[in-house]
C-alpha cells in the first residue's frame, strides 16, 4: 500500500520522487522502442487473418473512434486492436459485415482492456449488436485505486513517461484515406493498454480492491448507458421543460426551431449543433424575430441568416400560432426517499474521503436512487451484481435505510 501512494503522490505531481522509481526509469526497452506501422484491416481475407490472431489472444487493447463531430448520426469509423506483437486498424467503413468480432468481444477468456469503456461499448453495441463478456477499464481501474488525474494521457506519462499529443482526439475518423498522423494516432490509444492493464491489475491486487473494480467492469459489460437524457428522443424540446425561465410559448416555439435544425442537420449530414447552437434558439424562442435583422442582433452570423433565416422566421410564426405544449412535472419524491437519499450521499462521501476516491466508486449512481426509493428490503437484490460492496458496506447501508 506505501507503493502504491508514493505512485499516486508522484502522478499527480509534476516532479519526481526520490523514493520512487520514475516511471522512465522502469520503462523497459520495448516501452520506448519506434512502434512497428499498424496493419490495416479493410477487406474480408484481413479480417479473417486479424480474427485468426485474436482467438489465440489472452488480452488485448481495444479502441474505437466515431464522427459524433462530423455527422448526423455518429457511427463507429475505426476500431483499434493491439496483441503483444502487432497493433491493427479496423475499417468498418469498408467492410459490410463485421460480425466475426462478435466472438471476439463475447469471448470470456479474452479479456479486453479498454479506456473509459462505457461509450465504447455503448458505439459498438449500437452500431453491431455486439455482447461483451471480460473487460478492464484503465480509467475506471485508477478511479478505484484513487489516482487523482485517470485521463490516458496522464496515465501514460504517469507510468510510461510517455506524451500523448491530444490535438487530433476531435478528429475526422470518418475521412479516407486516414491520414498518416491519425493512424499513428489511434495506434497509440491501444498499443500501451495491455502492459497499463498489467500495472494497474497488480495495484488493485495489492489493495485489496481487485474484486471491486472486477464487479464494475462486469457490470459494464451489461449496462446499455443512453447516449442522452431526453425524456422522448422525438420531442427534443423537452430536455428544456424544466427550465422555468421560458413560458410555455416559448417552449412551444423552441420546438418549431428544433424540428427545423433536426431537417437541416439530416440534409447536411451534420451534427445539429454546428447547424445553429441551442443557446441561439432558445434565444429566438425568448424574442420571437420577426427580421433578419432582429436574427443578426441574436447573434446569428451572415452565413446562417443567409442560409436559414427565413425557414427560421416562418418557424417562429409557426410556434407563435401552434396549440401550447404542455410542461408535465413529475410528482415531488416522498419526503422519505429524499431522506433516505441525502443519508446515503453524506455517509458515502465520508467512505469515499476514507479510501481516497470519488463517492461513485463507493456506491455508483445506478444503486443510489433504487436503494432509496425501495428501501431496506431492496438492499441484496439492488446490490445482487457486486458482493463486494454488499459484503463491505451493506450493514451500513441497512442501518441507513431503516433509521
Amino acid at each position: 500500500m506505501a507503493e502504491l501512494l508514493q505512485r499516486r503522490r508522484f502522478c499527480s505531481s509534476s516532479g519526481e520522487d526520490p523514493t520512487l522509481d520514475s516511471p522512465e526509469r522502469t520503462a523497459s526497452q520495448s516501452d520506448t522502442a519506434p512502434l512497428r506501422p499498424p496493419v490495416w484491416v479493410d477487406t474480408p481475407a484481413a479480417l479473417h487473418d486479424l480474427i485468426q490472431d485474436l482467438s489465440r489472444q489472452t488480452r488485448l487493447g481495444v479502441d474505437t473512434e466515431s464522427n459524433s463531430l462530423y455527422a448526423y448520426r455518429e457511427r463507429v469509423c475505426l476500431i483499434q486492436f493491439s496483441t503483444p506483437e502487432t497493433d491493427y486498424l479496423v475499417d468498418p467503413l469498408a467492410l459490410d459485415d463485421l460480425s466475426p468480432l462478435g466472438v471476439i468481444f463475447a469471448d470470456p477468456n479474452i479479456e479486453k482492456v479498454f479506456h473509459a469503456v462505457e461509450y465504447d461499448l455503448l458505439c459498438l453495441r449500437r452500431d453491431f449488436h455486439f455482447t461483451f463478456a471480460n473487460v478492464f477499464d484503465t480509467m475506471h481501474a485508477a478511479r478505484v485505486l484513487g489516482y487523482p488525474k485517470v485521463g490516458f494521457d496522464a496515465l501514460l506519462k504517469c507510468f510510461f513517461n510517455l506524451h500523448l499529443d491530444k490535438r487530433f482526439q476531435k478528429a475526422n475518423w470518418g475521412k479516407r484515406p486516414l491520414p498518416a498522423h491519425l493512424q499513428k494516432y489511434a495506434q497509440l490509444d491501444t498499443h500501451y493498454l495491455p502492459r497499463l492493464h498489467d500495472h494497474l491489475y497488480r495495484e488493485l491486487a495489492a489493495s485489496g480492491r481487485l474484486t471491486l473494480a472486477q464487479e464494475d467492469f462486469c457490470r459494464a459489460c451489461h449496462e446499455s448507458i443512453p447516449l442522452s437524457q431526453e425524456l422522448d428522443p422525438q420531442e427534443p424540446w423537452k430536455r428544456f421543460a424544466q427550465h422555468r425561465d421560458l413560458t410555455l410559448r416559448d417552449l412551444t416555439i423552441l420546438r418549431e426551431l428544433l424540428a427545423l435544425r433536426e431537417q437541416i442537420a439530416a440534409h447536411l449530414d451534420r451534427p445539429p449543433f454546428k447547424v445553429i447552437g441551442d443557446d441561439k434558439l432558445i434565444a429566438i424562442a425568448r424574442s420571437q424575430p420577426r427580421s433578419k435583422e432582429e436574427l443578426a442582433g441574436l447573434g446569428l452570423s451572415k452565413p446562417q441568416i443567409a442560409r436559414w433565416g427565413s425557414v427560421l422566421l416562418e418557424a417562429v410564426a409557426q410556434g407563435q400560432q401552434a396549440p401550447l405544449v404542455e410542461r408535465r412535472s413529475s410528482p415531488p419524491p416522498k419526503e422519505i426517499i429524499l431522506r433516505r437519499l441525502e443519508a446515503l450521499k453524506t455517509w458515502r462521501k465520508q467512505v469515499a474521503q476514507e479510501m481516497g476516491v470519488a463517492s461513485d466508486i463507493v456506491l455508483p449512481r445506478s444503486y443510489l436512487m433504487p436503494l432509496a426509493i425501495h428501501g431496506p428490503q431492496a438492499l441484496t437484490s439492488v446490490l445482487a451484481d457486486s458482493p463486494t460492496r454488499l459484503e463491505r458496506f451493506g450493514h451500513r447501508i441497512l442501518h441507513i435505510l431503516e433509521v
